[in-house]
């Protein structure tokens, strides 16, 4: 969400920041919109100003007996044309939401032109994929031939883009998402938050998903959403909220069950565990000042980087290009790990800056320490990670050539001192 204010103040520099988005100019169509609200909301406020001073004159005429029929005419007919015209403000103002809230939030400027994932620019790469010695298999093959992974009888009970995990592949789901809590709470400085699953429409259009991406969601017949994210819950929680300075920043993770409905990716992974309906993350969100919330995403970033490797699996960072970036977003880094199955690597993460553009529409502000007023706050979110697609990537790139798995060091504490998964 923007503010009116500054389209006003600068139209040509808001026009030119969602260019960047190849979206076409708008500024001066919100500029009208909103002088129509503007002109309304005065000619109320005068018509209002014009009835007290009214009845002050119908007060004194009665007083002296006088006739105040034309006065209390007016009074009359103005009550009439002054609730016409807070009609007239409040459909303005309605139409001007309807548009800013589908405008995506503007790039940062060192976001890198491009169309697309392919334009997107590696910054670093950190281990080497192992050579296995063997040709590889992916997780799915994997999986079944354990006897761990079964995707037919989830298919029968849910449908397509589902899974039951059992044995030692479902523990280490649920040891991978412990490992990560620890990490991040022990180390990196996050408070853990248990959140609901399911959230009002308010809040999904706090974090940008609504109204433009509800196909994406899943929306239960009393009106809530399951989550798409834990992000969602996670910056909610400042919603509405007015805290001080010295609070920030807040830094929350979460691990929850995530729900999407993969509208638009219809043949695409079809097969396994990397596009789910249902999965598994742990989440990263974090709210700050303005002037930290670049600091704060590179950090972010790190968090996330250390999980992959204390893993050991190799991965890549990448700055998402123009055409690649979310709605919400005005910078994204991606994390990709290798999949020797697959030969190649795949999105384990997003950490993205969303500046204001989230709290404006959730109206969450800070009270600075010094000076007046109040401020935006900035918000932050990003995987840490998904946990599925580390199962994934654990199962791909410690595969054995007996089809066994072995289960990476800095995890046997959490699997009872597993060393390898076998059938």
């Amino acid at each position: 969400m923007f503010d009116i204010r500054a389209i006003r103040e600068d139209a040509a520099a808001f026009d030119a920041g969602i260019a960047r988005r190849k979206l076409d100019p708008i500024a001066e169509q919100l500029i009208e919109i909103d002088k129509r609200r503007r002109d309304a909301q005065t000619v109320a406020q005068e018509l209002q100003t014009r009835r007290n001073e009214l009845s002050k004159i119908i007060g004194m005429k009665k007083g002296k007996g006088e006739d105040a029929d034309a006065e209390m005419k007016e009074v009359s007919d103005s009550k009439d044309a002054q609730a016409a015209a807070e009609e007239t403000a409040k459909a303005a103002g309605d139409e001007l939401e309807a548009i800013l809230c589908t405008i995506p939030n503007i790039p940062a400027e060192d976001v890198p032109e491009g169309e697309d994932e392919d334009d997107n620019i590696e910054l670093r790469t950190w281990g080497e994929p192992k050579d296995l010695g063997f040709e590889a298999k992916e997780h799915f093959d994997l999986g079944e031939a354990l006897g761990q992974m079964d995707f037919e009888t989830a298919a029968k009970m849910s449908g397509a883009r589902f899974v039951i995990l059992s044995g030692a592949l479902a523990r280490m789901e649920r040891a991978l998402s412990g490992f990560m809590l620890d990490l991040h709470t022990t180390e990196n400085g996050f408070t853990e938050v248990n959140p609901p699953a399911l959230v009002r429409d308010h809040a999904l259009y706090g974090t940008g998903q609504l109204p433009k991406f509800e196909a994406d969601l899943f929306k239960m017949e009393e009106g809530l959403y399951l989550i798409p994210t834990a992000e969602v819950p996670l910056t909610n929680i400042l919603a509405g909220e007015l805290v001080d300075e010295d609070t920030l920043p807040r830094r929350y993770t979460a691990m929850t069950w995530c729900f999407r409905s993969e509208a638009g990716s219809a043949g695409k992974d079809t097969r396994g565990m990397i596009r789910q309906h249902q999965f598994t993350k742990v989440e990263m969100v974090a709210v700050t000042k303005p002037e930290d919330s670049d600091a704060e995403h590179e950090r972010m970033i790190g968090c996330a980087e250390e999980v992959l490797k204390r893993l050991e699996l190799p991965y890549r960072v990448v700055s998402l290009c123009l055409g690649d970036l979310g709605f919400s977003a005005k910078k994204t880094y991606d994390i990709e790990v290798w999949l020797a199955g697959q030969g190649r690597f795949r999105e384990i993460s997003s950490v993205s800056n969303c500046g204001d553009f989230q709290a404006r529409r959730m109206k969450a502000r800070y009270r600075p320490s010094e000076g007046k007023g109040t401020n935006h706050v900035h918000t932050l979110n990003g995987s840490g990670l998904a946990v599925g697609r580390t199962l994934v990537a654990i199962m791909e790139n410690y595969q054995q050539e007996d089809g066994s798995i072995v289960v990476p060091e800095v995890l046997r504490p959490y699997m009872g001192g597993l060393e390898k998964i076998e059938a």
